[in-house]
């Protein structure tokens, strides 16, 4: 799921800055050389528009990244969860067709003459 959903969020934040560069701002910015063409061509409410894909991408940006987040907790939750019990069942399962070989004694060393 995670690899499903980072590469929308890269490519909705891309679109965001593309977005906000284009938007007026105080000093005018990008957008300040659309904006005749703007009034010429009939379209006053870009602004509009662009003020609310503004707010919907970044909504859908933090929404993505929440169920990002979520999805790769309960994913290493399960991996986790999965190990231990494996890791349990190991140690308490032991077969009974194995002997155990009897400790080696050390060789006594050579007395010292």
């Amino acid at each position: 799921m995670t690899s499903i959903l980072v590469p929308i969020i890269i490519i909705l934040a891309v679109l965001l800055v593309l977005i906000v560069l284009v938007q007026k701002s105080k000093g005018g910015g990008l957008a300040a050389g659309f904006q005749s063409s703007n009034q010429i061509m009939g379209a006053p409410k870009t602004a509009d528009f662009l003020e609310k894909a503004t707010w919907g991408i970044m909504s859908g940006i933090a929404v993505l990244c929440i169920l990002c987040t979520v999805t790769t907790h309960k994913a290493v939750a399960e991996q986790n969860s999965a190990l231990q019990a494996g890791a349990v069942e190991s140690a308490m399962s032991t077969p009974e067709n194995v002997e155990t070989a009897p400790a080696e004694t050390p060789a006594e060393a050579p007395a010292a003459e």
